[in-house]
């Protein structure tokens, strides 16, 4: 929550980039306290309420202010509008969330997690974003289009992977998963954060991706309808 304020404030004095790092520093220490709280055993529905809160400030408010001051203040109302959709949306999506919790362990979230939209859109701005030109035409455009689709992708129903538990169980649930995401943070470390927005472009990609292949799956093989299944029943027992 403090990171988030933090970006707030460098964001007002027009620091755009230590503002997105504040963004992401709010990321590790979100996956820090996840960490702490399955070490512990310290899971309660007051550390869900205070994460959530947390998170709307550092992942919503945080970079919907960002984009606003950093070029969609140019757009007049619609950039106020599109501004907004970081904080709206993913707030509705906490609130979606918090009501549909069954448990505090959770294998695939359903919508786009807030910390990874707002640490996409600060990957972008560190990427793209120079202190001396700002962004060029092109790359403005894209902002706009990529607050669009991380906002919608939040109140959406694709699922998400989530990270790993760091533990030998863990580990051997999500093989694929937990490798993933070790070459993707070495990636990030070698790189000094220059991977960072491609490795994000590619997490986001795979809730799409997985939505489309799976329906294409469904499509190809329905599933068999309780009727059909009592049809086949009554013909077996006929014959």
């Amino acid at each position: 929550m403090f990171c988030g304020f933090l970006s707030i404030i460098h964001t007002a004095q027009n620091d755009f980039p230590t503002a997105a790092w504040f963004i992401i520093l709010a990321g590790i220490c979100d996956v820090l306290d996840g960490m702490m709280a399955r070490i512990t055993r310290s899971f309660s529905d007051f550390g869900v309420e205070f994460d959530s809160l947390s998170d709307v400030i550092s992942f919503g408010a945080a970079p919907s202010f960002l984009v606003y001051t950093i070029h969609l203040h140019t757009l007049e109302g619609i950039g106020v509008l599109i501004s907004s959709f970081p904080l709206v949306f993913g707030a509705m999506r906490l609130a979606r969330f918090n009501v549909q919790l069954v448990g505090y362990d959770k294998d695939y979230f359903k919508g786009l997690p807030i910390p990874a939209a707002g640490i996409m859109i600060s990957a972008y701005v560190l990427t793209y974003y120079t202190t001396a030109n700002g962004f060029g035409d092109l790359e403005a455009w894209l902002l706009l289009f990529l607050v669009l689709v991380v906002s919608l992708l939040m109140v959406s129903s694709i699922k998400y992977d989530n990270l790993p538990k760091i533990t030998r169980r863990g580990i051997m649930q999500h093989p694929l998963r937990f490798t993933v995401g070790v070459v993707a943070l070495t990636a990030i470390v070698l790189t000094q954060g220059r991977a960072l927005f491609p490795c994000f472009v590619f997490y986001i990609a795979t809730g799409p991706i997985r939505y489309v292949v799976q329906s294409i799956q469904r499509a190809l093989h329905p599933p068999v309808s309780n009727v059909d299944e009592k049809e086949t029943e009554i013909t077996s027992v006929d014959v």
